[in-house]
């Protein structure tokens, strides 16, 4: 068996690597360490069907013939079973750009100085010419990005330009690049969205959850738009306006953000002699009072005319689906018809459960194949209604680890919402 792994804690140069490797060595499996920054735990909790990977606890590493190392060339910094294949003859391929030479003893590397380790495994890709996906190419580049700061550090090196531009040929999409991957912001940024969560003032407009926040500021504060991202994700809203009003002068910076489609940011901040698009925007006012500035936006957000899409825009139907004394072996067999990982299981036009390729790793007997999936379904079903939103989806699929929510009207399953149909709306190929 051969395997692809990188260092704990990973963050999306890692990921990034790890995937452009599985297109140099298509025979080799992925095996995700178990700790993951944040940003990546969220991108995956989205695609993790297109980027699938094997978790480490679920590897015979007695089994193993070849490891591949991507953006690590310490043993001290795989996890600690991965160090057991150091006592092992086992061939190990490495692929690094930091600077030591680390005291992994590699077969073959490619060990060079580089911006991101995913710019070398992109070189190889192009010169084999191999084809790479869209969303592929979205995420290559969040690791080159993340890891030369946009091409901004000094470490960055032309290939990694030259490869930022060759994704970008690729359909590479950076509103998901910079919807995954932020800026650093310091202990002034951090102190001003403590001060907005103490003050945070959530309402509902129009089916809007909007938040606006008034914080007074000592004089010029950078990166105050990160602040005011970082706000809006963790309260979940779907707008949110910092006022930051200078204490000094009385000058007031407003920034504001929106998810897709929910308001038209632009807009409002042109009322404050401002400017941005759908999604972000910014003004300084000078002559106006925060109580009026929110005044204002309140009813900027008001008179939007929301373009709602809705999970009955998105779902795929009709439900395929199967009945709970179905045998594991003939769910297999559906499965594999349908070209999908998961079905609902239906009793009578009743969601019974769920049932999905996970479900059959919960035995380890070759009878076990002939028993009903009631006997392994996951009984306690995620769902969601048509008539409820994208971002709901998303926060239910993301919060629960699950792959896939039937939908439902008045108690019947009329559809189903996968992480593809979310994915789809992501990168904008909505259905006609």
């Amino acid at each position: 068996m051969r395997i692809i792994t990188t260092h704990k804690n990973v963050d999306f140069d890692a990921l990034a690597s790890m995937m452009a490797a599985a297109v140099l060595y298509p025979e080799a499996i992925p095996v995700m360490p178990n700790s993951l920054h944040p940003n990546v735990r969220r991108f995956l909790a989205v695609h993790k069907d297109i980027f699938g990977s094997r978790s480490i606890r679920d590897v015979d590493f007695g089994q193993v013939s070849t490891m591949i190392v991507v953006d690590t060339c310490r043993w001290d910094r795989l996890e600690a079973v991965c160090g057991s294949l150091a006592k092992q003859e086992i061939n190990i391929d490495l692929w690094d750009h930091h600077p030591d030479t680390g005291d992994i003893e590699a077969n073959w590397r490619c060990h060079k100085p580089m911006g991101a380790t995913v710019t070398l495994l992109l070189g190889e890709i192009q010169r084999q010419r191999l084809p790479i996906t869209p969303i592929s190419a979205t995420l290559f580049l969040a690791g080159i990005y993340e890891d030369t700061g946009s091409l901004s550090f000094p470490s960055t090196k032309a290939e990694d330009a030259l490869s930022a531009g060759f994704l970008l040929q690729k359909g590479a999409d950076l509103s998901i690049v910079g919807e995954y991957l932020r800026p650093a912001y310091g202990k002034t940024q951090k102190a001003i969205l403590f001060k907005m969560l103490d003050s945070s003032n959530s309402f509902t407009i129009s089916g809007v959850k909007a938040s606006i926040c008034k914080v007074d500021i000592d004089g010029h504060v950078t990166n105050l738009a990160v602040v005011v991202d970082m706000y809006r994700e963790i309260i979940n809203a779907d707008v949110v306006f910092g006022i930051f009003t200078v204490k000094n002068n009385g000058k007031s910076v407003v920034i504001g953000r929106s998810r897709e489609g929910v308001s038209n940011i632009g807009t409002i901040m042109r009322a404050l002699g401002g400017g941005g698009h759908s999604e972000a925007g910014s003004a300084m006012v000078k002559s106006t009072g925060p109580d009026q500035i929110e005044e204002i936006i309140r009813s900027g957000i008001d008179n939007y005319q929301r373009r709602d899409v809705s999970i009955a825009d998105l779902m795929s139907f009709p439900v395929f689906s199967v009945p709970p004394d179905m045998s594991m072996y003939h769910v297999d067999q559906v499965l594999q018809e349908r070209q999908c990982t998961g079905l609902p299981v239906i009793d009578e036009d009743r969601l019974v459960g769920i049932v999905s390729k996970r479900d059959f790793g919960k035995w380890t007997k070759d009878r076990d194949w002939q028993k009903p999936v009631k006997a392994f379904m996951r009984r306690d079903v995620v769902t969601i209604a048509s008539g409820d939103t994208v971002e709901e989806a998303i926060r239910l699929i993301t919060g629960n680890d699950i792959g896939r929510l039937p939908v439902l009207d008045k108690g019947r399953v009329i559809g189903i919402v996968t992480r593809t149909d979310l994915m789809h709306y992501f990168y904008d190929i909505l259905p006609s």
